[in-house]
């Protein structure tokens, strides 16, 4: 009955959890829906700028002027309150972590949070400025470049979570070789394999532009070199039965 008691407080205390993240989100949203248009308008400024002169972008979906600003506003009151989401996971599993788990735990989620929004911040203000720009130039003279606003959205939202979660490589690098599961000697005996890798994932998940594929190809592999150091900077945790008195 302890165990079955102890499961059911566990279900209520992650059901109030779950509520509380609803809510901030619910609030964040309806917070940003005010400003959704302009929001949008500050997304699509890279594509604006690379248009010729007098072009703009189109809707071709009856309700896609109404929904795009309001997806455009629901990621970022999602984003806004990642950091608040981020807590509420950490407070729900931290009693069960030891000490030196709990110490690691918040700069790991620090970390990760201003690394994907690095990561966005990245694809935003660099990379788009290419690829826009790119894509302009090639395009016939015998073609009105006019990109549809869904399809927009969904090439920004892919590009934010492929730079995002390229940025996330330090941190993946640390936990790997903080939980042991490899060293940092063979994550330097595999270094030329992770940079032929991480010009394959470029190739997949950016256009087909030298520009953007470099953008994302090079801060992968120097972001893995930084994992590398800070990862020998932190070192292994210690064993649980070194920390069962810590505990």
């Amino acid at each position: 009955m302890p165990t079955e008691e102890s499961f059911i407080s566990h279900l209520i205390e992650l059901r109030e959890r779950l509520v509380k993240c609803l809510i901030v989100l619910a609030v964040a949203f309806f917070g940003l829906v005010w400003f959704a248009n302009d929001l949008y308008d500050l997304l699509a400024e890279p594509m604006k700028h690379a248009l010729p002169e007098g072009a703009k972008m189109i809707a071709t979906g009856v309700i896609t002027p109404f929904l795009i600003p309001m997806k455009v506003a629901g990621m970022v009151a999602f984003l806004v309150t990642l950091p608040y989401l981020l807590y509420q996971a950490w407070a729900f599993v931290a009693p069960g972590l030891y000490a030196h788990e709990k110490r690691f735990v918040i700069p790991l989620i620090v970390s990760s949070t201003l690394l994907f929004f690095a990561g966005m911040a990245f694809c935003y203000f660099f990379v788009f400025n290419g690829v826009f720009a790119f894509i302009a130039q090639f395009a016939p003279k015998s073609v009105t470049v006019a990109p549809d606003i869904e399809n927009y959205f969904n090439f920004v939202l892919g590009m934010f979570l492929a730079f995002g979660t390229a940025f996330e490589t330090p941190v993946v690098v640390v936990v790997l070789v903080r939980a042991g599961i490899v060293s940092i000697a063979t994550l330097q005996d595999i270094r030329r394999y992770v940079i032929v890798g991480a010009f394959v994932v470029a190739a997949i998940v950016t256009p087909p532009d030298v520009t953007s594929q470099l953008s994302l190809a090079i801060p992968l592999c120097v972001l893995y070199e930084l994992g590398i150091v800070f990862a020998r900077i932190i070192g292994r945790a210690p064993k649980r039965s070194e920390t069962t008195a810590e505990s």
